[in-house]
């Protein structure tokens, strides 16, 4: 950048800071860069002292610092620049804080929205499910059964499902597990035609929501209800005995239909 011997044009300050003409004309109203010299035909220009507090602005500006605060460092001999400081890496540090909750926020819902099963965000998914979280175990769904046609079946079906088709399945599921306590509770036998049509019920709803489930599958699923500890968790909660019960009545089932 080439100077006159009288000091800095506006609009070549303004390239050498990289900022608009229009900002060093504002910071000129206010007072707080202002230009030192004029040349012979009375045109304003700017020396190399009012570069350098150009720059100084610059910087504080950047750290966050408010126009006023910025005069008040540079023009009062009794400000220490570093308390100025000082507070200032207290507030960016407490931004910074807030900032690492936003993004939180926004990755989890954007793993929820691309990655989860149901396609609900966070709030809908407490709503509908309560403290379950049907996504919670994905990763370990995929791997297990990820390579299966029943695993690509249910993924292509509730690619599409909405909160309200959620809520529906929700309250399906809920109704077979109460048909399943109630048979237990009335003393029927797992193999009771009441405890068989819990467990019929149960295979054909998942056959209609997510994939075609066969009787032998559901046996597979019966036992895991049992074996695999968080889905025993899910039946005891209801009433002691029931995972082992609800797998009971699916084999009785699926050995009717056998028959």
């Amino acid at each position: 950048m080439t100077t006159t011997m009288f000091g800095f044009s506006i609009g070549e300050l303004a390239d050498l800071a990289e900022v608009t003409v229009r900002t060093l004309h504002h910071y000129d109203q206010i007072g707080l860069v202002r230009p030192g010299q004029r040349t012979p035909a009375g045109y304003r220009c700017y020396t190399e002292e009012d570069a350098d507090r150009l720059a100084k602005v610059l910087g504080y500006r950047e750290l966050g610092f408010g126009l006023d605060a910025i005069r008040a460092i540079l023009d009062d001999p009794h400000t220490d620049p570093r308390q100025h400081l000082r507070r200032q890496r207290s507030l960016l540090n407490e931004r910074i804080e807030r900032l690492h909750r936003i993004v939180t926020a926004i990755d989890t819902t954007l793993e929820a929205q691309t990655m989860g099963t149901t396609g609900l965000t966070p709030a809908e998914k407490l709503e509908v499910f309560g403290d379950f979280d049907p996504d919670e175990y994905q990763e370990e769904v995929e791997q297990r059964w990820g390579e299966t046609d029943a695993y690509r079946q249910s993924a292509a079906r509730t690619k599409s499902y909405t909160k309200a088709d959620w809520v529906e399945i929700k309250a399906e599921g809920d109704a077979v597990m109460q048909a399943f306590a109630e048979a237990q509770a009335a003393g029927l036998p797992a193999s009771s035609d009441e405890a068989m049509a819990a467990a019929e019920a149960a295979r054909l709803q998942i056959t209609r929501r997510f994939y075609d489930l066969s009787h032998e599958m559901h046996r597979n699923l019966g036992e895991m209800y049992v074996t695999d500890e968080r889905f025993a968790a899910t039946y005891e909660k209801v009433a002691p005995g029931l995972a082992a019960y609800v797998r009971d009545a699916i084999q009785a089932n699926a050995d009717r239909a056998k028959a």
